[in-house]
């Protein structure tokens, strides 16, 4: 440690000083790279869950998540080893051989610039679940869900407060989901849109953007919604 209280590492052979506590991350971030990421998002915790964003530590087994990693005195860190891109190449793969992401736009351009192989696992299981459109604010399509838990994190104490959504199921079909898998409205959901905001893959989506998307125009949509609210009020 410095005079001055800072940590002295070296990242990708360039030397610098950063402050004490400050993760990997954001060390990589102060020489002007920026580290991908799929879980991580600046309103929520990070949970290191997805590994997308390790870096290689000289004299480290693993290759630690910098989203969680703090810095040590005198690390040294690469960022674009044939190790680091082999595994998060791979996380990419096996992501995309499971789940949807043909409306995660920015995940599509990491697979890219990683140069994965989106044929490599043929026969994996998908994760396909049914679509939920079950208020009139929102849908969710949890077979574009890739269990990056930023939802349940900006439902909860991240941001709102309201714990409407939680994580159920084991491996393969764990999911996201509302207590007892109650329908959105009877739960503790205040429809603020948080969740929708946080989501990198368009599981959930606002039911407006849901039905252009289907091909209806504005005046069919507000007839779909007027339907909607009226099997709602129905249903009480």
């Amino acid at each position: 440690m410095t005079a001055n209280g800072k940590i002295s590492l070296t990242i990708d052979g360039r030397e610098l000083e950063v402050e004490s506590g400050s993760t990997l991350m954001e060390a990589v971030g102060q020489t002007g790279q920026e580290t991908p990421v799929i879980c991580y998002h600046e309103a929520t915790t990070p949970e290191g869950l997805c590994r997308l964003c390790v870096v290689e530590v000289e004299g480290w087994r693993t290759l630690p998540p910098a989203c969680v990693t703090a810095v040590q005195e005198g690390m040294v860190v690469l960022t674009d080893s044939e190790r680091v891109e082999r595994s998060r190449r791979t996380i990419l793969e096996m992501l995309n051989a499971s789940v949807d992401l043909s409306q995660a736009p920015k995940i599509q351009e990491q697979m890219g610039d990683l140069g994965a192989d989106p044929e490599r696992f043929p026969g994996a299981r998908a994760r396909q679940f049914p679509l939920l459109d079950d208020n009139p604010f929102y849908v969710r399509d949890y077979s574009k869900c890739l269990m990056c838990w930023r939802c349940v994190q900006a439902c909860g104490v991240d941001m709102q407060l309201s714990f409407a959504l939680s994580v159920g199921g084991r491996g393969h079909d764990s999911k996201i989901k509302t207590f007892f898998d109650n329908p959105m409205p009877d739960t503790t959901c205040v429809f603020c849109g948080d969740c929708i905001a946080v989501c990198p893959t368009n599981a959930l989506k606002d039911k407006t953007k849901h039905y252009l998307e289907q091909g209806l125009d504005y005046d069919a949509i507000r007839l779909e919604k007027k339907k909607a609210r009226m099997r709602e009020k129905n249903s009480d």
